[in-house]
């Protein structure tokens, strides 16, 4: 029909005679049609022949028509790419990941879905099914009809997919309304189906016969894609006035016919309707369905192509004017052939005051409106622009929507629609895909430890930041507590408390040895060696105290030499008196050579030696791998630890080492010397204060080995305050006890009479 109409309109004069014409009153200079792409290609088939520009307002057929080279042809609509990418952002907008798609069963359907598979996947977006729709109602038998019936209508109760994009063109949605329409009559509930429809160009619902009584309401809040289009100054009312009187053409009569339902008088053909047409009747009164009285796309199209045409003529007659000098131009002089190079590339205003422009290709450079469909109980409906896509926008950014102004099917109690494989997963859950199905369906599997998922539908779980840890709900980073031993809690009280206790006891013990000085007890094993030790006790208990402040380089650097150093002497001066007592108990014999090591000399020898040897050690530690400040991260989940790095844990167990041996060798010397005189000898105070001393800093490496952050530091204050008291307990506090509460016994002659 479209290749004979074609030809009739090319040579058709009285009688049908292709490819002869016997007069040349109408000059044919251009084509604007046809509505679809079917029967745009067919024309463009016969046109093509006879160079005569083709402008399409209905159809995009550019890939089909390009394909054959047919050059004659020019499209108004915007490319259909234009509408891909506007529905990916568009699905992207409303979270819509499921949706189901309706096309028709033609070639065209076919490249639809082989385009746009590709980009739903990329985007996260799956298809829950794909229907196909004939462009026909014939069927062979019954049963076919009405399987086909039954398929589409399980597709439309889908109870997964709430959103339904519908591919096609006005065929298509007439087939999914008589399946509603068929079905009604069995559950009178369909028509309440809730489902957002979202519409491809040049899909419409202008319909006739007996589809006019069928309800909408089904489409109610669709979201349709269509050519961009403004409202023309003039147009509507020119469509209140129109009447078949004064455009007498068999096309308006037609019209006036179907949307009326009745018939204009017509002696040579009789009527099959009974109403008859007065021809007064008014447009503005018609429902939607059966004719829109707005701008709609395909006309704001329609009215261009003319404009472009007209325009194309005025510059061809304009180029041809001034050769002709004062003839009169005759427009059967101008070929059809000729308007394709004003045509291509042609540029100008339209009485909306929008830019028209073809491309080189014969391409419109427009956009697309997004409408919203709004129905009524009187079959009417309205389309409410609320967006639009913009392919000169920015990529990503080429959908405008306004949501606020989307009404949604009264189903949805306007709440945003949600068309899902499965539910949200929460934060604090990863979607885990379900094995043999798409992946927009999973299980939501909660996240495993010390990972957290921040957002809705996340691939997989992340770790916190090394300075954050997950909250219980694995949903967010809570920032790690700054711990460190301090004096301000109750742990770091009580260690600088009993540190100061003993400091002031050990300084009351000093004092005490000071005042009885001239005492026989304290005359007896060396004062001075006894003044060294209680001297570097009290460094001892006021070394601790660098440990519970707030480490930083100095404290850091200091504490540990500043610990040991103070230990060495304090040990050296306990196996100075050891080894003193030994020496002169030695120097008693008949014949002795010990005699001339008797004295001040060879306790202060040891002293200093010793000492030394644990200073050197420290210079090269310090002056090699000196200790840092660093903060932990990772020994506890909820906490940074700021800490003392030791530097070189090989220099750090060395002096603990070098203090080891001191503290076994003055051990066994005073072990070895216990059974001396006790009027001369302390060396059984020193065997029970050097057994505890070695008690406690045996037991400190298992357990500053097994603990970690501040604990290991109060591990250490507690073995430094501990044996500093073992010292001070087992060797002053019974010369203490004699001095202070015995003083009757602190004589010489009590004293060797004890022995």
């Amino acid at each position: 029909m479209t290749y004979r109409t074609t030809l009739d309109l090319l040579f058709k004069s009285k009688g049908f005679f292709p490819n002869y014409k016997c007069d040349n009153q109408k000059n044919l200079m251009a084509i604007i049609g046809g509505l679809d792409a079917s029967a745009s290609s067919y024309m463009a088939e016969s046109i093509n022949l006879f160079k005569i520009p083709q402008l399409t307002y209905g159809s995009f057929a550019q890939e089909e028509l390009q394909a054959t080279k047919l050059s004659s042809l020019y499209c108004l609509v915007p490319k259909e790419e234009h509408q891909y990418n506007g529905i990916i952002q568009l699905l992207h907008y409303f979270g819509w990941t499921w949706i189901g798609v309706f096309t028709f069963d033609k070639k065209k359907g076919e490249h639809f879905l082989q385009k746009l598979n590709p980009l739903l996947s990329q985007n996260g977006i799956c298809l829950a099914f794909t229907q196909k729709i004939p462009q026909q109602a014939l069927f062979q038998n019954l049963s076919e009809y009405l399987d086909l019936i039954s398929t589409i209508f399980n597709r439309l109760i889908d109870q997964k997919a709430n959103v339904f994009l519908v591919y096609g063109e006005p065929f298509t949605i007439l087939w999914l309304r008589i399946v509603v329409f068929l079905r009604d009559y069995e559950n009178k509930e369909s028509a309440s189906f809730r489902r957002v429809w979202i519409l491809m160009f040049p899909i419409d619902f202008t319909l006739t016969g007996l589809q006019k009584s069928w309800d909408l309401q089904l489409y109610h809040g669709a979201l349709s894609f269509t050519v961009h289009s403004r409202d023309i100054q003039g147009f509507k009312e020119f469509l209140q006035v129109i009447k078949p009187s004064t455009h007498k053409d068999g096309f308006l009569q037609e019209v006036w016919e179907q949307v009326f339902d009745c018939s204009l008088s017509n002696e040579k053909l009789p009527s099959m309707i009974n109403e008859t047409c007065s021809g007064e009747e008014n447009l503005e009164n018609v429902p939607a369905t059966l004719f829109e009285l707005q701008m709609t796309g395909q006309s704001y199209s329609i009215y261009n192509a003319v404009y472009a045409v007209a325009h194309s003529l005025h510059e061809a007659v304009r180029s041809r004017a001034p050769h002709r000098k004062k003839q009169r131009f005759e427009f059967q002089a101008l070929k059809p052939w000729q308007l394709h190079s004003f045509l291509q590339g042609i540029s100008f205003n339209n009485s909306a005051g929008e830019r028209v422009f073809l491309n080189e290709k014969g391409e419109a450079t427009g956009g697309f409106d997004i409408t919203n469909m709004i129905t009524f109980p009187n079959r009417s409906f309205q389309r409410v622009r609320v967006g639009k896509v913009d392919p000169s926008a920015p990529k990503g950014k080429e959908l405008f929507l306004d949501e606020d102004m989307i009404v949604w099917h009264p189903a949805f109690n306007q709440v945003l629609p949600i068309s899902l494989c499965n539910d949200h997963c929460s934060p604090g859950y990863w979607k885990k895909g379900m094995e043999g199905k798409q992946f927009c369906c999973y299980d939501c599997v909660p996240c495993p430890e010390g990972k957290i998922s921040n957002q809705k539908d996340m691939d997989d779980c992340f770790e916190c930041p090394q300075d954050h840890y997950p909250n219980k709900e694995k949903k967010g980073c809570i920032l790690k507590l700054l711990v460190f031993l301090t004096f301000e809690e109750t742990l770091g009280i009580g260690l600088a408390s009993s540190a100061l206790c003993f400091f002031f006891l050990t300084s009351w013990v000093l004092g005490t040895f000071i005042k009885h000085r001239d005492t026989p007890i304290v005359k007896a094993n060396n004062r001075s060696l006894t003044y060294t030790l209680l001297v570097s006790l009290l460094l001892c208990f006021l070394s601790s105290l660098l440990f519970l402040s707030q480490p930083d380089k100095v404290t850091c650097l200091l504490r540990q030499p500043t610990f040991v150093i103070t230990f060495s002497v304090a040990i050296s001066s306990v196996l100075a008196k050891t080894i003193t007592v030994v020496v002169a108990f030695m120097a008693t014999k008949p014949g002795s050579q010990m005699r001339k090591w008797v004295g001040k000399r060879l306790a202060f020898s040891i002293v200093l030696s010793c000492s030394l040897l644990q200073v050197c050690i420290c210079i090269i530690w310090l002056s090699t791998s000196p200790p840092f400040p660093e903060l932990n991260i990772y020994s506890e989940v909820q906490e940074m630890i700021l800490q003392c790095n030791e530097g070189s844990a090989f220099f750090f167990y060395c002096v603990l080492g070098y203090m080891g041996i001191l503290a076994i060798t003055s051990f066994v010397v005073a072990f070895l010397a216990r059974k001396l005189p006790d009027s001369f000898n302390e060396a059984k105070f020193i065997t029970f204060s050097m057994l505890a001393f070695c008690s406690v800093w045996i037991s400190f490496f298992p357990a500053y080995l097994s603990t970690k952050g501040k604990a290991m530091v109060a591990v250490e204050v507690f073995s430094i305050l501990a044996s500093s008291a073992a010292l001070l307990g087992c060797i002053f506090l019974p010369k203490c006890y004699i001095i202070v509460l015995r003083p009757e016994l602190n004589h010489r002659e009590q004293l060797i009479k004890r022995n």
